[in-house]
C-alpha cells in the first residue's frame, strides 16, 4: 500500500508521495496507471518528497507526468512540494530549499498563506532550452498546421507560426493570441509540443495581453496535455514577454484554474512566482 495526498495547485493536480518514510519504487506503467482518471486516482502530476542529496537542499524533488515520464521541472507542484511537507511536519521552516534535475529551488512560505517559489534565472541560448536554431533570437517559428472554419466546412491551413521560447528547467514556448477563449490549444499544443524543432518536447503557452501587468494564458503541457494552471509556464510567459517588450516586470497571470503573481526584474535575474496551493485528501492505493 502506498499513502499519498492529492493535492492542486489552481487546479493543476498532483499526487504527492512521501518517499522518505515509505520505501517507493515505481514504474512508467504504474505511473500512468495512477494518473487515469477512471481506473486510478487522477492527477496532472506525480510527486516525490526524498531525501537530500545535497548539502545545501532540505529535500530532493522529483516530478513525472501522466505518461510516466521524469521531467525537470514543474512550478505549481513545487508550492504542493513546500505545503506538503509543512502539513506532514517533515519541516517546520519558513524558507526550505529542495534539489530537482534543473537545479535548486527556494519556497518560501508567506503570512496569507501563499507560497512564493524562486524558479531560478531563466535560460535563453537556444542549446540551454532545448531549440534547434542556430543562433538566440526573440521570436522563433515552426510550421504548423491550423483549422479555418468556412461557413460549415473545416479546413486545414499549413503555415509558419512565431513564438518565444526559453527555458525555466524545463522547455517552454508561447505563443501570443487575440483571444484566450478561441485559441487552437489542442491543435497547436499537440504539434508543436512534439515538434522536431523541440528534441525533449516542450510546455506551450498560448498568451493574451490585457496591458503590460496583466495576461491570461493557457498551456499544453508535455506530457499531459492542457491544465487549468502551469507555474513554470506562468514563468515563461511573463520572461518572453518582457523580452519581447509587452510586459512590466510584475505581472498578474490569469490561468484557468486561478491566479499568479509573477515577478521578473530582466537577465541574469530569477523568476518569483506566487500562489496558493491546496491539499485535497489522504489516500492509499494498492499497485
Amino acid at each position: 500500500m502506498i499513502n499519498f495526498t492529492k493535492m492542486h495547485g489552481l487546479g493543476n493536480d498532483f499526487v504527492v508521495i512521501d518517499a522518505i518514510n515509505q520505501v517507493i519504487s515505481l514504474s512508467a506503467g504504474q505511473i500512468r496507471f495512477m494518473s487515469d482518471r477512471h481506473f486510478g486516482i487522477g492527477f496532472d502530476q506525480l510527486l516525490l518528497v526524498e531525501k537530500a542529496t545535497l548539502n545545501e537542499a532540505d529535500f530532493k524533488y522529483r516530478i513525472f507526468n501522466a505518461d510516466g515520464s521524469e521531467v525537470a521541472q514543474c512550478g505549481n507542484g513545487a508550492r504542493c512540494f513546500a505545503r506538503f511537507v509543512r502539513d506532514k511536519h517533515l519541516s517546520d521552516k519558513d524558507e526550505i530549499c529542495v534539489s530537482t534535475d534543473s537545479g535548486v529551488l527556494v519556497l518560501r512560505f508567506a503570512d496569507d498563506n501563499m507560497i512564493t517559489v524562486n524558479m531560478g534565472i531563466p535560460k535563453h541560448k537556444p542549446t540551454e532550452i532545448p531549440l534547434l536554431a542556430t543562433e538566440e533570437s526573440k521570436f522563433y517559428s515552426a510550421d504548423i498546421a491550423t483549422e479555418r472554419r468556412q461557413i460549415d466546412n473545416l479546413s486545414s491551413h499549413v503555415g509558419q507560426r512565431a513564438f518565444g521560447a526559453v527555458s525555466m528547467g524545463n522547455p517552454h514556448a508561447v505563443l501570443q493570441v487575440h483571444d484566450i477563449k478561441t485559441a487552437q490549444v489542442a491543435n497547436i499544443g499537440a504539434q508543436l509540443e512534439s515538434h522536431a524543432i523541440f528534441p525533449e518536447r516542450a510546455n506551450i503557452g498560448f498568451m493574451q495581453v490585457i496591458d503590460p501587468h496583466h495576461i491570461k494564458l493557457r498551456v499544453y503541457e508535455r506530457g499531459t496535455g492542457e491544465t487549468l494552471a502551469c507555474g513554470s509556464g506562468a514563468c515563461a510567459a511573463v520572461v518572453i514577454g518582457i523580452e519581447q517588450h509587452l510586459l512590466a516586470h510584475d505581472v498578474l497571470v490569469e490561468l484557468p484554474g486561478g491566479n499568479l503573481k509573477i515577478n521578473w526584474a530582466g537577465r541574469g535575474e530569477p523568476v518569483f512566482m506566487t500562489g496558493p496551493a491546496t491539499s485535497v485528501y489522504d489516500g492509499g492505493i494498492a499497485l
